[in-house]
């Protein structure tokens, strides 16, 4: 539970929610260091902490960049941060972003608008068994091969530039059963693009550690995850960390916490969400 006087870290404060929430906790003095690469985000949590402006700096940096902004600021620690991993409504929502193959738009992805690397570079550009690992490995999709295949002899006609464009390819590679699962057909493949074009697994280890270091005595690390692969390295990571031989952490989460099925009816993009938490013990032996 956040305190007065506490300092905090949203790593991804998306449009402020979370960030509003923590600083009504902490208040009447609680701080928020928030973090988001998505100028678009920022801009509308600005507004949205208006009213908590001097309790609240927003940073249009990556999380990874928070140990460096911690230190500049003159501080120790923090008291707790929050990552949420998730693709944010705004993003999925607007058809000029790219990330939903339900919207047609360009093929773009790019969470920060100052990364070169769109969607449909590595779409046109990459070699076929390239670009079937990246849609195997980060979205676990099962006809990466043949997905890729159908991308590259598409592409030999005229580049594959918009969100409609990569479903058709999609729709046209995988058999017909397919078209009709639990999951859209295009879901895995559109995953992993958006992994890719933002580095997001790369980043997302080393930052883990980076955050428990931060930790003053009694803090908390929390990281709300969508998919398996973020999962197993948040899993893995908080497990390395508890097992430390400094035997500074504790993983407080044995199991992840889930939405409830009240919580999925009102909200149906937070069913498949993970919460695991970790700590920094008050004092150890």
């Amino acid at each position: 539970m956040p305190r007065p006087a506490g300092i905090y870290i949203d790593g991804t404060v998306g449009e402020g929610g979370h960030s509003r929430a923590i600083l009504e906790a902490s208040a009447p003095s609680g701080r928020i260091i928030g973090f988001d690469r998505d100028v678009e985000a920022l801009a509308a949590a600005k507004e949205a902490l208006q009213p908590f402006a001097e309790r609240a700096t927003l940073m249009h940096e990556h999380f990874r960049e928070a140990a460096a902004v911690v230190r500049a600021m003159g501080l120790s620690g923090v008291d707790g941060i929050l990552l949420d991993l998730g693709v944010s409504s705004r993003q999925l929502d607007s058809s000029a972003r790219g990330f939903s193959f339900q919207a047609q738009g360009p093929l773009d992805m790019r969470m920060d608008f100052r990364e070169s690397i769109r969607a449909s570079d590595l779409v046109n550009r990459l070699p076929e068994p390239e670009l079937a690992r990246i849609i195997y490995e980060y979205g676990e999709e099962r006809y990466s091969r043949r997905i890729a295949r159908v991308v590259v002899r598409r592409r030999q006609s005229g580049p594959i530039l918009t969100t409609q464009d990569l479903v058709d390819v999609i729709r046209e590679a995988v058999p017909p059963s397919y078209l009709h699962g639990r999951l859209h057909y295009a879901t895995r493949t559109f995953q992993a693009l958006r992994i890719a074009v933002n580095h997001e697994l790369d980043d997302l280890e080393p930052s883990l550690g980076m955050f428990a270091d931060l930790l003053l005595r009694g803090g908390r690390l929390v990281v709300l995850s969508f998919h398996s692969l973020e999962d197993r390295i948040v899993k893995q990571t908080f497990r390395e960390l508890g097992r430390g031989a400094t035997g500074h952490f504790q993983v407080l989460t044995k199991r992840p916490l889930r939405p409830s099925p009240e919580e999925c009816l009102s909200n149906p993009r937070a069913r498949s969400a993970k919460l695991r938490v970790l700590a920094r013990k008050e004092a150890t032996a």
